[in-house]
C-alpha cells in the first residue's frame, strides 16, 4: 500500500510542467492573462431558451471574478437558495466571460439589482427547466498573448497548421487539481481505504474526479511519450467524433484511416465501473496506470455514483482556430467542446513551463 509521500511522487510524475507536448518545435513563449480583457470566453449554449416557463435564463458578463463568486452574488441579491440557481459550467476568473445562469422566474423583479462593477446582465429569457452542469455545447475563446518571441505570428501559424492536422492533447488543466495542485491527495487516500477527513458530497465528487483526471493525464502522457498518439492499436477504445459513441478496435487499418480523417478519435480512461474496457495491449497499458497509482480497478466501485467512469477523447481538433497580430500582442481565436481546457491548447502553443 502506498503512503501519502508516494502519492506526491505519482503527482510529480504527471505534473503539468512535465506533460509532453504533441506538436514539434518551439512555442511562441509569452505571457497569458495579463489582464481580464486578454482572455475572453463566450459560452455556446446547448439550446436556446424557449421564452416560456418557470425559470429565467440570464446571459451574464463577468470580469475578473470566479463563477462561484458570481453565483453567491446572485444568491444574496435575489434572496435565493444555492439550489435555486443553475449554471452550465464554471468559467475562468482572470477573464471576461459571458455565460448563462438560471434562476426562478419569480425573482424577475430583482434581476436589475445584480449589476455591479464586475457583473452585468446582458439579457434574460424564460425557459421550462433549470440549467444544469454540462448544458452547453462548448465555449468560444479570444485570447491575447503578450511579450511573445519576435517571430511569433510565423511560428504560431506553423503550430496552428499542425494542430489542425493532428489536434492537441486533451489534458485536464491545472485548475482541475486546485491552487496547490493537491486536490486529488484526499481522493487517492479514500480510494485506497485509508482514513481521511469527511467531505461534503460536492467536495467528495471534486476530489475523486481529480483522481480520475490525474490518471487520465498520466495515460495520455505515456501514449505521447511512447509515440502512440497518432497510431491506432488493436483493442483501443475509440469514439465517433460526432456522437461520442465508444467501440473497441478490431480492424486497425480501417480505424486508422477514420482516425486520420478525424471521423473518430482515440479515447483514454476515466476509470470507473461503467467505463468501456479496452483489450489486448491497450488494456495492459491502462492496467499499468492503475498499478502505478497503487489502485485496483474495483476501488472506483466504492463510490460508483460519483465515479461511474467513462472515456475521454485523447486529442481535440479546435473549431475555427485562427491567429493574428494585434497591438502589443498576438491573438488566438477558437471554439472548444465543453470540458476541454483552453489553457491546455495555449500550453501547446506557448510551450512554457
Amino acid at each position: 500500500m502506498a503512503d501519502s509521500d508516494s502519492v506526491s511522487d505519482d503527482q510529480a510524475a504527471v505534473d503539468s510542467n512535465a506533460l509532453p507536448f504533441l506538436t514539434s518545435g518551439s512555442g511562441i513563449d509569452g505571457l497569458l492573462k495579463q489582464s481580464p480583457e486578454d482572455f475572453c470566453v463566450d459560452e455556446v449554449p446547448a439550446y436556446e431558451a424557449s421564452g416560456e416557463g418557470e425559470f429565467l435564463f440570464l446571459h451574464i458578463e463577468k470580469r475578473g471574478i470566479p463563477t462561484p463568486d458570481l453565483l453567491r452574488h446572485i444568491e444574496q441579491t435575489l434572496s435565493l437558495k444555492q439550489a435555486d440557481i443553475g449554471c452550465a459550467g464554471r468559467k475562468d476568473a482572470q477573464a471576461v466571460t459571458r455565460q448563462y445562469v438560471s434562476v426562478p422566474a419569480a425573482a424577475s423583479d430583482l434581476v436589475e439589482k445584480i449589476d455591479s462593477d464586475q457583473i452585468k446582465v446582458l439579457s434574460r429569457k424564460r425557459h421550462t427547466n433549470k440549467l444544469k452542469t454540462g448544458h452547453l455545447r462548448g465555449n468560444k475563446f479570444r485570447i491575447i498573448i503578450r511579450k511573445a518571441v519576435t517571430n511569433a505570428e510565423q511560428l504560431a501559424q506553423s503550430l496552428v497548421s499542425e494542430i489542425q492536422r493532428s489536434g492537441f492533447p486533451n489534458y485536464f488543466g491545472e485548475q482541475r487539481f486546485g491552487n496547490a495542485g493537491t486536490t486529488d491527495d484526499l481522493g487517492f487516500r479514500l480510494l485506497r481505504g485509508e482514513r481521511a477527513r469527511r467531505l461534503s458530497r460536492d467536495g467528495l465528487r471534486f476530489t475523486l474526479s481529480a483522481v480520475q483526471s490525474r490518471m487520465f493525464n498520466a495515460w495520455l502522457a505515456d501514449r505521447i511519450s511512447d509515440g502512440l498518439s497518432r497510431e491506432v492499436l488493436k483493442g483501443d477504445v475509440m469514439q465517433v467524433t460526432t456522437s461520442k459513441g465508444p467501440f473497441v478496435v478490431t480492424d486497425v487499418a480501417t480505424e486508422q484511416a477514420r482516425y486520420d480523417s478525424h471521423e473518430t478519435v482515440l479515447s483514454g480512461p476515466i476509470f470507473g465501473p461503467k467505463m468501456k474496457q479496452p483489450e489486448e495491449i491497450p488494456a495492459e497499458r491502462e492496467q499499468a496506470i492503475l498499478d502505478r497509482f497503487d489502485l485496483p480497478r474495483e476501488a472506483f466501485s466504492k463510490f460508483k455514483k460519483l465515479t461511474p467512469g467513462t472515456r475521454r477523447p485523447m486529442v481535440i481538433w479546435p473549431d475555427d482556430l485562427a491567429v493574428q497580430n494585434v497591438e502589443n500582442g498576438i491573438e488566438f481565436s477558437f471554439t472548444l467542446p465543453s470540458g476541454v481546457y483552453a489553457t491546455c491548447l495555449m500550453r501547446e502553443l506557448l510551450k512554457t513551463t
